[in-house]
């Protein structure tokens, strides 16, 4: 009998250490914050996702040679006498079209090593920080403004003026 009262008061005792700690804590004010809803402020010198501004960018590559995982893709072509590609923000006059500036952030270590070799200042890493997919393919960034159609006749433009430039030197021998 005295085993069965001991039970039950090793019960309600239990119980009752349980239930204090519950109280304890039921009239605390919380610190977890509704996350999509809530933010946190984010520390000042954070890294997060890049971004380019393609007007600004003047295809030297710098960025791309600076990265250490390979995840910018730069291809450029020379722009043909008579082209206007007109001057970035700070001045620097355009030679190059940028035909293809990808970035594959599943490959980007946020480093940001990118960031500082650019002489325009057009690369740049934002406060964006959420930006998950379910497909792979959905984390390469194109930041180049030309259609496939435009990049297209850049390259083919340029094609045709160093063939008619190659047409003109084979031809400029012979007439001596």
């Amino acid at each position: 009998m005295k085993e069965y009262f001991n039970n039950i008061f090793t019960a309600l005792f239990t119980i009752f250490v349980g239930m204090k700690v519950t109280f304890r804590h039921l009239f605390t004010p919380s610190v977890t914050i509704q996350y999509p809803d809530v933010k946190l402020p984010l520390p000042e010198r954070e890294r997060n996702r890049l971004y380019v501004n393609m007007d600004d960018c003047i295809g030297c590559d710098q960025c791309a040679r600076a990265c250490p995982v390979n995840c910018i893709e730069i291809e450029t072509v020379k722009a043909i006498p008579g082209e206007d590609l007109g001057k970035t923000s700070n001045g620097k006059k355009k030679a190059l079209w940028v035909t293809k500036f990808t970035i594959d952030f599943a490959k980007c270590c946020y480093c940001q090593l990118c960031v500082f070799p650019c002489p325009t200042e057009c690369i740049y890493m934002t406060d964006v920080y959420e930006f998950s997919e379910y497909e792979r393919d959905k984390l390469i960034y194109n930041f180049s403004t030309l259609t496939e159609e435009e990049r297209l006749e850049k390259i083919e433009n340029l094609r045709k003026f160093n063939e008619e430039k190659e047409k003109l030197k084979t031809q400029s021998p012979k007439n001596e």
